[in-house]
């Protein structure tokens, strides 16, 4: 009887550790089940260099975007990041029948984070099942992977095709189709060669890969349709029970990226037929695991630790270290304010990755370090001395916003926040050598722009006139609260870097600092700028002084500040501002304020099915990174109590919200601490 009740006992506790398991896995996980074609906001499966946008239409994609290529098209006078071929689409028939959305049934996505996957599963009629598997490799840069797997329920024929589409904007298309044949393998290779509107030379090219040994995997067919499309394809009967599966690799690259980009992307894509699907796959999936080991995990609250999660995945997805391409407010989502890179990176989305991907945050530093000519040039045409970088960055990092956009010649406070970026890193990583090599050019050249545009007005009236700050609803207005706190900021910065090298510094950066006013109310109030009186603002922006910048440190202080601000924060504003004041009030004490505002950063900005975040609540420009980044703030430097400081990184003293039993942030800065509030 014992042994029957020990027997008993242990399948319960089994169960029970699987189900916690199970539910533990399910966190991992993104499910949209209920998919509304005409209310679909697709999830970007991607590696920092290839995005690939889901569709709501079986084993297609709906958008593919290339990191690093920016051209003029659909905008006008300015460059948009490039929308390159689409190659992985897939169409499929059945006994003859092509399949849509008419003729299938059980239609599920779901996104699983942790493998960095989106997976597609669906029945054709009573016919078959299809589980459709899609990868941009985070092992192989300009190379994607799809998985098919085809479970016929009766015998049937199935046709799978694999289409090449060009964009409207890429001309001079070529289309190619030709098969390598080698004793052990047939390398089957479709390839579209095209221009930009640019002249610059764009390549895709595509293969199978086959479960069949040599000799006896399918014939392929291929069809040239047109100029902008071509496909191929293979037949194979099943019988009902029968499990086929087979694989399809496709790498997209540009001459911005090699000079041979049409062989290249013939190159990559035969080493990818030649690792074959199992090998890829473990490798992408070894590769987000390492990634993963930077994780935030919280413990009694479903639904914040899957936002959370969702956020960190697409910051990992955007950006890869080792190159030197930054954030763009969509990531490799769409084409959203055209791919451009604005403060978003520095501010918003470059402190959690500083802190979680120290490496993948040096990259975002490198887009600036290679454009700091760029940014010197920019300042000498506006009469400054230093480097004055433009508002929207693209491919040069010459000012690419558009004419009717006051932000290009009057945001100027983009050039303080890079800086302070800059010895950021420094602080979390202490790298004296980047530091002198990177680091200082980059704050120098800033500091030498801010004492050159500062007006000289006497004492303590050192003014910073005709800007636009982060609240973007106040144009052309004097001694704006944030600009002016980053130069004070950045001008400290610059000179600290240069004692730490055992330079001297400018002893003017100080001298300037020292006099930039802080402008207040009658009653202590921070004001916003010189002429701000109490209208509704876009964002944070005198909020920002108590943090990041630590210049408003008394509690009382930053409380007045909130509490003023907080009622005038737009409703259709970006989320971003809910995001800092729920930063304040964790670091105030107040957890319940604190976790609303975190919720409110997020939750009336998720758009169906996947619960992508837009830039504003009602907005449909997803995938908004710029906000995800505001709210892993609130998380890790609000309830998390993370700081940066001069010693590294600090953990301060805060609470959770009640739901929440502990708050976990592993590998965590450059010696990999883990942090924990309970």
């Amino acid at each position: 009887m014992k042994k029957i009740i020990y027997s008993l006992l242990l399948i319960i506790t089994i169960t029970t550790l699987q189900a916690q398991q199970n539910k533990s896995e399910n966190l991992w996980q993104i499910e949209a089940t209920e998919i509304d074609p005409n209310n679909y906001y697709g999830i970007t499966i991607a590696n920092g260099m290839v995005g690939l946008v889901s569709s709501p239409e079986p084993l297609k994609i709906k958008d593919v975007i290339l990191n690093g290529v920016y051209d003029y098209y659909q905008r006008g006078r300015v460059s948009n990041i490039l929308k390159t071929f689409s190659h992985m689409n897939m169409h499929l028939e059945v006994d003859g029948r092509r399949i849509d959305r008419n003729n299938i049934k059980g239609y599920a996505q779901t996104l699983d984070m942790y493998k960095a996957k989106l997976i597609t599963t669906f029945d054709v009629e009573d016919k078959l099942s299809v589980t459709h598997e899609v990868f941009s490799l985070r092992n192989l840069p300009y190379t994607a992977m799809s998985i098919i797997k085809i479970t016929a329920k009766k015998n049937v024929n199935i046709t799978p095709i694999n289409y090449i589409t060009a964009p409207d904007h890429i001309s001079d298309v070529r289309n190619l189709y030709s098969e390598i044949d080698r004793p052990h393998v047939l390398i089957p290779l479709m390839t579209s060669v095209g221009k930009s509107p640019g002249d610059k030379t764009v390549a895709t090219s595509t293969s199978f890969i086959f479960p069949e040994a040599h000799g006896k995997e399918p014939k392929i067919i291929h069809e040239d349709w047109d100029y902008n499309m071509h496909l191929m394809k293979f037949k194979k009967q099943l019988k009902a029970g029968e499990t086929y599966t087979f694989a399809l690799v496709g790498s997209t690259i540009s001459s911005v990226h090699n000079n041979d980009p049409h062989n290249e992307a013939e190159r990559l894509t035969i080493f990818a037929k030649l690792e074959g699907m199992d090998r890829l796959a473990k490798a992408h999936e070894k590769a987000w695991a390492k990634l993963w080991e930077s994780d935030i995990l919280i413990d009694g609250d479903a639904r914040s630790q899957r936002a959370v999660r969702s956020a960190i995945y697409h910051l990992y997805s955007f950006a890869r270290k080792g190159t030197a391409y930054s954030l763009s407010p969509m990531g490799l989502s769409g084409l959203g304010y055209n791919g451009h890179v604005f403060w978003d990176t520095e501010l918003w989305m470059y402190p959690p990755l500083l802190v979680l991907q120290p490496d993948i945050a040096k990259s975002l530093l490198e887009y600036r370090v290679e454009r700091l000519a760029a940014a010197k040039e920019n300042a000498f045409a506006h009469g400054y001395d230093g480097a004055m970088f433009p508002w929207e960055s693209a491919e040069d990092g010459s000012e690419d916003t558009p004419v009717w956009a006051l932000t290009g010649p009057f945001q100027h406070h983009i050039s303080a926040t890079i800086g302070w970026a800059f010895w950021n890193y420094f602080l979390v990583t202490q790298d004296t050598q980047w530091l002198e090599e990177k680091g200082y050019p980059v704050l120098k050249e800033i500091a030498d722009f801010w004492s050159s545009r500062v007006e000289r007005n006497g004492v303590g009236k050192y003014e910073i006139n005709n800007v636009i700050g982060a609240n973007e609803w106040e144009e052309n207005i004097d001694n704006n609260a944030f600009t002016n706190g980053m130069v004070k900021t950045v001008l400290e910065y610059s000179s600290l870097a240069a004692e730490k090298l055992n330079r001297k510094p400018n002893p003017d950066w100080r001298h300037v600092a020292k006099n930039i006013p802080i402008l207040k109310f009658k009653d202590g109030t921070t004001r916003e700028n010189r002429t701000y009186d109490g209208d509704s603002i876009k964002q944070a922006d005198v909020n920002l002084l108590s943090y990041p910048l630590k210049i408003i440190t008394k509690k009382e202080n930053i409380l007045k500040d909130l509490k003023y601000y907080e009622p005038r924060m737009s409703k259709t504003g970006p989320a971003m501002g809910n995001a800092i004041l729920s930063v304040l009030y964790a670091r105030l004490g107040n957890s319940k304020k604190a976790y609303e505002l975190f919720e409110k950063s997020y939750q009336p900005n998720e758009l169906p099915p996947f619960r992508v975040l837009a830039e504003t609540k009602g907005g449909t420009n997803p995938y908004f990174a710029t906000g995800a980044g505001g709210m892993l703030q609130a998380v890790i430097f609000g309830l998390g109590g993370i700081d940066i400081t001069n010693e590294g990184i600090i953990q301060l003293e805060t609470t959770l919200p009640k739901s929440w039993k502990t708050l976990k942030m592993k590998q965590i800065g450059i010696d990999r601490k883990e942090y924990i509030v309970e």
